[in-house]
């Protein structure tokens, strides 16, 4: 049996949020402005790799700090709609200042860290430190 969650209040809730946006009330985290842009992390052989979809965001307006094993991206998208709301009749995209963190490894070298953006999307890499590899000691007989 499939549990469905009841709303009753649903509809009324949803219309009241449309109207609240259309007077520019905004009424949650997400319609004052912030936002969390998804991020995909991998880890490679050398390095781990960070992936941020940040459609239109100017470069310049990102930040990434490296602190006491914490990566920090932050940044802010504009609004690029003009200031008289006349013809607008729906708006999803969030504008405004977002920030995400990670923990880092210890194995990364915070020292390397690289960043490219390319076509909207936020390239990090951060190296892996070179590991010291255990090695065979043969004994001399004397």
């Amino acid at each position: 049996m499939t549990v469905i969650r009841y709303e009753p209040w649903a509809l009324v809730s949803r219309l009241q949020k449309d109207i609240d946006r259309l007077f520019g009330a905004p009424t949650t985290a997400a319609d004052s402005g912030a936002w969390l842009p998804p991020v995909d992390i991998h880890e490679e052989a050398n390095q781990f790799a960070l992936h941020v979809d940040l459609p239109g965001v100017d470069p310049k307006a990102v930040e990434i700090t490296a602190d006491q094993g914490v990566l920090t991206i932050r940044g802010q998208r504009q609004d690029a709609r003009p200031e008289s709301r006349e013809g607008y009749r729906r708006v999803e995209r969030i504008t405004g200042e977002f920030q995400r963190r990670f923990s880092l490894p210890d194995s990364a070298d915070t020292q390397n860290i690289k960043a490219k953006f390319v076509n909207g999307v936020l390239e990090v890499a951060i190296p892996k430190l070179a590991q010291v590899q255990p090695h065979r000691i043969t004994v001399e007989a004397a």
